[in-house]
């Protein structure tokens, strides 16, 4: 982590999550654009948080990623009830646009891989209208097959990208950029789940009020109703919090005795 992004570290549950604001998640990038070197970063939800804690793969990705964002307002709820705060939730869906417009300005340039047939397509030709000096770099649907991998990657090194958009949804996409990552020779990759189907227009996002007060979980579940079986790592999430901060509580009051 560049020294001046000044970013602390958090245990949810005994994951990674980094306490990292918006700006300094921007900021972050900007530093590892300039070392060029290869960086992943990781928008964390709860629902990757319980995946990672049955799947130490995935665990691994995250506790080597160059960041790991609060992406799910109920990380920053967690976060306050054990003792660990976070600053501000970083909405992977959000933060795709900003980057984008982040490198329109400063020249760097962006390519989208992943999500159905046609969406990085349409993703891409959307934010080009949006920021008309920003360059695209390539767009591929692709696959996260490991039998693809090393054609992506050679695509992906002919195009020498500054910023790569992976769209394999959770987990493949971060084990996939973990994976390929150096040979990549891209700067920084994050995985961006949905976010370009929200971007092409294929898949409707939450109304902004209900962004705001953390329900988009909740509109995506009444959207698309075959997602409940994963919104069951909701409730899971939430009572392992609150069992833990009561432990915490409780092993402090016993410590206080005489």
């Amino acid at each position: 982590m560049c020294s001046n992004t000044m970013i602390r570290t958090r245990r949810i549950l005994g994951v990674r999550v980094d306490d990292a604001d918006v700006s300094q998640t921007l900021a972050a990038v900007a530093c590892a654009l300039r070392e060029g070197l290869p960086h992943q970063l990781i928008t964390l939800n709860p629902e990757m948080l319980m995946h990672a804690r049955r799947d130490s793969a995935l665990r691994l990705c995250i506790e080597q990623a160059y960041l790991v964002v609060p992406d799910g307002v109920g990380l920053i709820l967690a976060g306050w009830v054990l003792g660990q705060p976070l600053k501000q939730r970083v909405c992977g869906s959000d933060l795709v646009p900003l980057l984008c417009q982040m490198a329109a300005k400063q020249g760097w340039s962006v390519f989208l891989l992943g999500a159905g047939p046609g969406v990085a397509e349409r993703a891409g030709r959307r934010l080009v209208k949006s920021f008309p000096a920003l360059h695209l770099a390539g767009v591929y649907s692709g696959s996260p097959d490991p039998a693809e991998e090393e054609a992506i990657a050679a695509l992906v090194r002919r195009a020498s990208p500054d910023l790569l958009f992976v769209a394999y949804g959770v987990p493949a996409e971060e084990k996939w950029i973990a994976r390929n990552l150096g040979r990549l020779q891209v700067p920084l990759a994050i995985g961006v789940g949905g976010a370009l189907d929200f971007l092409a227009g294929v898949v409707p996002r939450a109304p902004k009020l209900m962004r705001n007060l953390g329900l988009e979980w909740l509109y995506r579940l009444c959207r698309q109703p075959w997602r409940w079986r994963r919104m069951l790592a909701l409730p899971q999430f939430a009572a392992l919090v609150f069992a833990e901060a009561a432990s915490a509580r409780l092993r402090c009051l016993r410590s206080s005795r005489p």
